[in-house]
């Protein structure tokens, strides 16, 4: 009896454990369904955010590879027309490459070459006209290391060889300077010579040295008492008005000459057109320009030639340098 009802308990206790592994079995399901259910329903908007977020970055990856394409499509094209046209002329292309290549390489060179020239020149004059404007002394001092020269002759005839050399070296516009500076001493040693040699450099094609052998010349004729003639060439650069002679300068000497021949009205009348203008003169923001050496000293000579003349220019303006 005891075991019989051993046995009917044992098989309830299965028959309740099963029925529970039924249950939780039977449950399962309808749990997994009910999360389920509620995870979808309250699922948050980001998961849709993020698939459009990709979406959108993946068409502009795509947009730009397209763009991409379209660019390298264009470029292969005109790669493709260019090598079309040069096929063939590859040797023809690579002699006008080197054509340019060594007309580069000779400019390059020529350039490096007359840069060097025209500085050897520079140098050579330079020297030259040291010795032109060395002193002459007859007793130099006691340990005077600077170049001196005894007489005038000596001199002249020192920077005459100076600068004959650089007219058999060097071309124009060198070569003509040089002339001008041999004619200029020549007045000292042979000065017939020099003033045919000045003569002829007056007309000389460079603008500079025209200029200033005709303004020797002009002086050299003033000094020998060719008065008109020295005369005539004053106005003439006067009117020329040339930067490197200014008209003042040509029109100071003018009124000297004047003065030689005793026409002191007209000397006076020179004068005070120089000063007069100067003093009027005005730069280009309005203010009085400055004065030259040439209006100063025009001054100067017509207060000594012609006080009442002198009286009647307009009053001379205060330095620009002023203080306020």
């Amino acid at each position: 009896m005891k075991k019989m009802c051993h046995c009917v308990c044992k098989s309830l206790r299965a028959n309740k454990a099963d029925t529970g592994l039924l249950d939780k079995l039977s449950r399962r399901p309808l749990e997994w369904l009910f999360r389920s259910s509620y995870s979808f329903k309250n699922a948050p908007d980001s998961a849709f955010l993020q698939e459009e977020n990709r979406v959108a970055r993946y068409n502009k990856k795509r947009a730009r590879e397209l763009q991409h394409d379209v660019f390298r499509d264009k470029a292969m094209s005109l790669m493709d027309r260019v090598g079309n046209k040069l096929e063939g002329k590859g040797k023809a292309i690579l002699y006008g490459i080197a054509a340019l290549v060594a007309i580069g390489l000779i400019v390059g060179l020529w350039s490096w070459y007359s840069n060097r020239k025209r500085q050897e020149a520079y140098r050579a004059l330079g020297r030259a006209i040291e010795v032109t404007s060395a002193p002459v002394t007859p007793s130099p001092s006691p340990g005077a290391t600077g170049l001196s020269f005894m007489t005038e002759k000596e001199r002249a005839e020192r920077a005459v060889k100076e600068f004959q050399a650089v007219a058999a070296k060097y071309g124009d516009p060198y070569r003509e300077k040089a002339k001008y500076f041999i004619a200029t001493n020549k007045l000292s040693l042979n000065r017939s010579e020099g003033i045919s040699e000045l003569e002829a450099l007056s007309k000389s094609g460079d603008e500079e040295v025209s200029t200033m052998a005709k303004f020797a010349l002009a002086e050299a004729k003033e000094e020998d008492g060719q008065h008109e003639a020295a005369a005539a060439l004053y106005i003439e650069l006067a009117a020329k008005n040339s930067p490197v002679l200014p008209a003042d300068t040509a029109n100071l000497r003018l009124a000297s000459v004047y003065e030689k021949q005793g026409k002191k009205k007209e000397a006076a009348d020179v004068l005070f057109k120089i000063v007069e203008a100067a003093r009027k003169a005005k730069d280009a923001e309005g203010k009085p320009a400055d004065q030259s050496s040439a209006a100063r000293e025009a001054a100067t000579k017509l207060e000594k030639l012609d006080a009442a003349r002198y009286a009647q220019l307009p009053p001379e303006p205060p330095p620009t340098d002023f203080p306020m």
